[in-house]
Parts: structure tokens; C-alpha cells; sequence
């Protein structure tokens, strides 16, 4: 059973919504870790959108934010969770804060999770949400997401949530032993999903989980503006 759940599971009027999200948009398309979806069902995505968009918070599919930055698809969300292989243990870097709401999703599972935006107005919003949802294991800054946390590493797990055209040396190097990254690579507007594997002897293990499609990872190991 995910933690802190007594301090997420509101109530509002999107209970029946997330429901539906769960069983038809994750279940039946093959999310099947009990940790993710119950997160998943907790989590108010109506919160971390503007109002204007409220009422599609639950459908499958991503929407706009400020900065001309994207929330990611429920689905998506579910399946870099479920592909971090999360415990309640686990220190978690997100690279990509965004609206702050996968960032939410991954604090009920894991130990604490260490968010870095580029965007000085994202970041800001994203604290204020945490604070007034009270998630207090999350942890932001203002940084180029490209360079990692240094000095809150080594993570079990790291997330990457923008496309980059290679995996971040950096982000590499901050990566526990038997630590999981999951990250999108390849074109500007066109990647492949890959979890890569720290193994013991310092070499990597990469899967690949499939096409996506994210927007631009920004920084100094990753794209130009």
C-alpha cells in the first residue's frame, strides 16, 4: 500500500473520473504495478492543470501548460512509473517538473523524490501545489535538469520527462548501482522510451519500451534552445 494516501485521497468531484482512468486507460493497456495504480488513482490531475482544462484532466491524453510545456497522457505517466520498479525505499531524481503532477505520483510510492525545472514559473507552481496537496517529500529547484542533483546523488531512480538526443552523462554517473533511468531518446519531437540499468560492474543495461513522443529535453546535455 502506497503511503500518504490519507493526505491525497481528497474528496472532490473527479473520484468517478480516475476510476474510469485507471481501469480503462491503464489496466486494460497493461499497467499492472498495484503501487502505480493506486497512485494513480489518488492523485487529483484535475489540481495540476489549469482551470480551463480541468475537465479533460481524465482523458487519455496530454495537455498544455505554461511555457509551452505539455503534462504527459495519464498513460505515459503510469508507464515510466511502472518502469522505474519503484520501492517505498527508493530516492528518485526527476528531471522535468513540469505542473508537478507525475512528480506526485512518484512521492506516494517512493522514499523522496528530488524534481529539477528549468523554468523558474513551473517550479514555483508546482511548490505552491505540493504544499497546498501536502506532499512533503518532494523536493524542487531551478536548475538545467541535464546536469543532474550531484549533490543529492546517488538516486535508485531517475526519470527523465522531456526527449533528449542521447542519455545525459551526467545523469548516468548519479545513478545508483542496480538503479533504474528512464528516459526518452532519439529526434527532437520523436523517441524511443529506454530504462537503462546500472549494473555492479558499472556497465549499463538498455531496454527499449516503445515509440513516444516528448517535448525538447533543454540543457547542456541535451538540445540547444
Amino acid at each position: 500500500m502506497p503511503k500518504n494516501l490519507d493526505k491525497v485521497n481528497e474528496l472532490d468531484n473527479y473520484e468517478a473520473e480516475r476510476s474510469w482512468m485507471v481501469e480503462n486507460q491503464l489496466i486494460r493497456r497493461g499497467i499492472y504495478d498495484e503501487k502505480v495504480l493506486k497512485s494513480m488513482l489518488a492523485v487529483p490531475r484535475h489540481r495540476f492543470v489549469s482551470t480551463k482544462f480541468e475537465k479533460y484532466a481524465y482523458y487519455d491524453e496530454p495537455l498544455e501548460i505554461e511555457e509551452g510545456q505539455t503534462i504527459s497522457q495519464p498513460y505515459i505517466v503510469a508507464l515510466m512509473a511502472q518502469a522505474l520498479e519503484l520501492s517505498s525505499k527508493d530516492k528518485v531524481l526527476e528531471i522535468g517538473t513540469g505542473s508537478g503532477y507525475s512528480a506526485a505520483v512518484l512521492s506516494i510510492i517512493a522514499d523522496q523524490v528530488y524534481s529539477i525545472e528549468r523554468h523558474s514559473s513551473l517550479a514555483e507552481q508546482a511548490m505552491s501545489r505540493f504544499r497546498s496537496l501536502g506532499y512533503d517529500n518532494i523536493h524542487v529547484k531551478l536548475d538545467d535538469g541535464t546536469k543532474g542533483w550531484a549533490d543529492e546523488a546517488p538516486f535508485d531512480a531517475i526519470i527523465v520527462t522531456a526527449g533528449g538526443p542521447a542519455v545525459p552523462k551526467a545523469l548516468l554517473e548519479q545513478l545508483a548501482v542496480g538503479g533504474r533511468l528512464v528516459i526518452p531518446v532519439g529526434k527532437r519531437h520523436e523517441q524511443k522510451l529506454l530504462r537503462i540499468r546500472k549494473k555492479a560492474d558499472g556497465d549499463f543495461l538498455e531496454e527499449d519500451l516503445g515509440e513516444v513522443r516528448f517535448v525538447p529535453l533543454i540543457g547542456d546535455q541535451g538540445w540547444e534552445h
